[in-house]
């Protein structure tokens, strides 16, 4: 660090109180190749030097591919009143509202997140704020053992991979059992596999995680999931793609108890990896077993109207061995972006957004079939399927070289399955547009033939 308040003397006098020569030896237990390291930069550039380079790397991004990416991010149109918003310096410079007086803006933005998700997931409780869908889906775990007093759950092997393996290190950490349930051929989860694991009665088990819709894109049946999983004394979560919401059924209605996502579909743009939003909901029944935020909204002393953080245990900051999971970073930002985006586009823009995406993939569908890529799995989708595809991963790297990014190799995702190593996992959306979607079916024939 270039810059720190001690000076020379000072920290000669602190060395000299702990006996030590150097600061170096505060680190000795450390293996040295693992220890921090002085950054191997570059010198340093003109502006304008500096300018052309940064151009040049730009410019390696590719800007003019027809997109059928989806597998847990999606390109969706975002108003552009949702970035201006952002933008604002009250909203893009806040820090965590600790202080209710003084963050009252902050504070309504959240509460008003919390009572749209509320509405999209039937759910009573919205928790703010989670990094992503994979550590809310985590999260969602954890709450299902605290609550149960149980220490296995149960997943789906058709849950988005990403999140099970973050959940997967979630619970191992705490000696937890994470066991994944298989799929039928129609790429669904086995139901009858599920019911006779929740009947092992000397493992009982804390909860159930299912996808809706789940990674190859399918709907499972979500409300027989959930009967299962309370038959068995088992908590029901689901993981959710907040903009199917829109058009299909929702938590509350097939009875989860949880129901945790990504949030990145609503107003915040595809990038590398993030910033993005971890959406968290559940019923008043669990309420203390969520981590996070929860405002709510009162009354001051005058009688107007006022937003206060009304559940945040102190054991999230100090008492930390004690709290429920220590969720401090303010990502109120994007969920600022979630509650700009709906409230601009309201529940019928929403559905218009799901069913145009519906629409789009059922078009694409059918000219990957004619193209000699016919669907992988039978049960019904909403905007996103796999398609069998020979040598899917040498046949997707040289799509790209077509201009078209033609979804996600799932043997990236199930190296080991013969089956998921010859397919792709494709999708559309309001954006897709029909001339990519004959460009796509074009050149995949012209690969396959």
């Amino acid at each position: 660090m270039a810059y720190g308040p001690h000076t020379h003397d000072d920290r000669g006098r602190m060395m000299a109180a702990l006996g030590i020569e150097s600061v170096d030896a505060l680190f000795e237990d450390i293996p040295i190749d693992v220890r921090a390291s002085r950054l191997d930069l570059d010198p340093p550039m003109a502006e304008l030097d500096l300018a052309v380079r940064l151009q040049g790397l730009a410019a390696r991004n590719r800007t003019d591919l027809a997109s059928f990416l989806g597998a847990g991010v999606y390109h969706h149109y975002v108003p552009p009143v949702v970035d201006q918003m952002l933008l604002r310096g009250e909203f893009y410079t806040a820090y965590t509202p600790y202080q209710p007086e003084i963050s009252q803006g902050t504070l309504q933005t959240i509460f008003e997140y919390q009572s749209l998700l509320a509405e999209l997931t039937g759910l009573e409780v919205v928790s703010a704020s989670h990094y992503d869908g994979a550590t809310a889906t985590a999260e969602a775990a954890l709450m299902a053992v605290r609550a149960t007093r149980r220490d296995r759950v149960l997943v789906s092997r058709a849950i988005h991979r990403h999140y099970l393996d973050v959940t997967g290190t979630y619970l191992s950490g705490g000696g937890l059992v994470l066991d994944e349930m298989p799929t039928l051929p129609d790429g669904t989860t086995d139901l009858a596999a599920l019911e006779a694991a929740l009947a092992d009665a000397e493992r009982p088990v804390a909860g159930v995680l299912l996808g809706q819709p789940n990674a190859f894109g399918l709907l499972e049946p979500m409300a027989q999931a959930s009967q299962l999983a309370h038959a068995a004394g088992a908590l029901f979560i689901a993981v959710v793609e907040p903009v199917s919401l829109a058009v299909l059924a929702t938590p509350a209605e097939y009875g989860a108890d949880i129901a945790a996502g990504e949030g990145q579909p609503l107003g915040i743009a595809a990038q590398y990896g993030g910033p993005y939003l971890g959406i968290l909901a559940t019923t008043t029944e669990l309420m203390r077993q969520i981590p996070g935020r929860l405002v709510g909204e009162t009354r001051d002393l005058d009688g107007r109207r006022a937003f206060v953080m009304t559940l945040r245990a102190r054991e999230q900051d100090i008492r930390r061995d004690k709290a429920a999971s220590n969720i401090c970073t303010n990502q109120a930002l994007c969920a600022l972006a979630a509650t700009v985006y709906l409230a601009a586009i309201g529940p019928h823009g929403l559905r218009d957004v799901a069913s145009l995406g519906a629409a789009r993939a059922r078009e694409l569908e059918l000219a990957l079939a004619e193209a000699g890529a016919p669907r992988l799995h039978s049960a019904p989708y909403l905007n996103e399927f796999a398609i069998r595809v020979p040598q899917a991963q040498a046949v997707h790297e040289r799509l790209l070289q077509r201009g078209v990014l033609a979804g996600l190799a799932l043997a990236r995702w199930y190296p080991d399955d013969p089956e998921l190593r010859d397919a792709l996992l494709v999708c559309a959306t309001e954006v897709t547009t029909s001339a990519e979607i004959r460009r796509f079916a074009a050149a995949l024939g012209e690969e396959l033939a």
